[in-house]
């Protein structure tokens, strides 16, 4: 299943890097950057997310808030959160159910996927990675995204 821009992003809860469920829901009113990514600590990963911690104050300038997606656990989100200053929430999918939903799963787990949820809940931007390698830089998306109003 692809996602595109202009269509309901699915709703979900998961369990936090602090333990608590986190309901993409509950977030409508801010626009939501939802980052997948295959893992903590692993050489891209840990390269895209500081990248969007270095930039956390421009998604922010644009009415942003980041949140990362794998299949981590909460412990492992926390010890990776603390070891990179990450300012951002990140989120465990333990069985990929999340990230099936949303078109950021295949054969060898999670993809590396990037989606725009909308203040209305409509995804404004949506871009699965073919390669695990590639990723979105922080000035891609804030290029993408800074033009990205409500959708519809």
């Amino acid at each position: 299943m692809t996602l595109s821009p202009g269509q309901p992003a699915p709703d979900f809860t998961l369990i936090a890097d602090d333990g608590r469920p986190w309901t993409l829901s509950a977030a409508r009113g801010r626009r939501i950057l939802l980052v997948f990514y295959p893992g903590d600590d692993t050489p891209v990963c840990t390269a895209q997310l500081c990248d969007y911690r270095d930039g956390v104050e421009a998604f922010a300038g644009l009415g942003v808030d980041v949140v990362g997606i794998s299949t981590d656990s909460s412990d492992s989100h926390r010890r990776f959160k603390q070891r990179h200053d990450l300012p951002f929430t990140l989120l465990t999918d333990p069985g990929g159910e999340v990230a099936k939903r949303y078109g950021a799963w295949g054969m060898l787990g999670m993809k590396r996927a990037v989606f725009l949820v909308e203040a209305d809940g409509r995804l404004g931007y949506a871009k699965v990675e073919s390669v695990a390698l590639f990723r979105r830089t922080r000035e891609e998306l804030l290029a993408a995204i800074g033009g990205a109003g409500p959708v519809g």
